[in-house]
């Protein structure tokens, strides 16, 4: 049964240096406080799972927490570049960034074979793109059937998975609706599952097209009204389109950056 902890606890118990993490959320329920939180504690040289690395990965980057990113898309969404993650492409500042790039297809495969813990899924995407050159995460295998040439990517196993969603119950168990990204996926393929919530309820009431995981799929619940800001919550809050725009301006010089990061630290 998941455990009611505060958010610092949580952080620091669950995630370790060196860690496998993942942090999903797709447009919503994207878990900023909790990355915040782990800027806070200097969780260092992270293996960063995403499958939009937007602003939440730019700022753990930018703060040299992450030595790899495995990702399938990168920016800062309806704005531009993710400007900490060029940086440290580009010239490695403040430290080298190693990267293992999919497709969306090619994630959501790798995250629904380590929650079926399976050791790789099987597709039809990457024919021709000569993929499997620039990574071992990706081969081919010939269908046992139909010989057809198919291809095969490894699968993802996060030693933590972090999510947002908007209610969790007393016992644990965790109820999230809206636009599904693969929160349910990537916290069944992880080993240690961290959820913050917008509210504790004492029964959770059943919605159309909920995701609800249980609480023994969950090791900690933190309470963080507001924990998707500057993304949102489903029934809970709205987008803040002003900050993702700002973030732009931030994020394009280090100083700026290295003053923001003081204020995130401190705040």
């Amino acid at each position: 049964m998941a455990e009611i902890r505060g958010l610092r606890d949580a952080v620091a118990d669950l995630i370790h240096d060196g860690d496998t993490v993942a942090m999903e959320g797709f447009t919503h329920l994207i878990p900023f406080a909790a990355g915040h939180e782990v800027i806070r504690q200097g969780i260092t040289d992270l293996t960063l799972i995403r499958m939009t690395p937007d602003v939440i990965y730019d700022q753990l980057i930018g703060a040299g927490l992450a030595r790899k990113l495995v990702f399938s898309w990168g920016g800062n969404p309806g704005v531009g570049s993710l400007h900490r993650f060029r940086d440290a492409v580009e010239n490695g500042w403040p430290r080298p960034l190693e990267l293992d790039e999919h497709s969306h297809a090619g994630m959501a495969n790798r995250y629904t074979a380590g929650a079926s813990r399976m050791p790789f899924a099987l597709l039809r995407g990457y024919r021709g793109t000569g993929h499997d050159r620039r990574t071992t995460t990706v081969s081919t295998v010939n269908c046992p059937f139909t010989g057809e040439e198919l291809a095969a990517v490894a699968a993802v196993n996060p030693d933590v998975t972090v999510i947002h969603a908007q209610q969790a119950d007393l016992e644990g168990n965790v109820q999230l609706w809206g636009l599904a990204g693969v929160q349910k996926e990537a916290v069944l393929a992880a080993d240690r599952v961290l959820v913050t919530v917008e509210e504790l309820v004492r029964e959770l009431e059943p919605r159309p097209g909920a995701v609800v995981l249980p609480g023994w799929v969950v090791d900690a619940v933190a309470v963080v009204p507001g924990g998707a800001h500057p993304s949102y919550a489903a029934g809970y809050s709205e987008r803040d389109n002003d900050y993702y725009r700002e973030w732009d301006r931030v994020s394009r010089d280090r100083e700026v950056f290295c003053q923001w990061l003081k204020e995130c630290v401190t705040g």
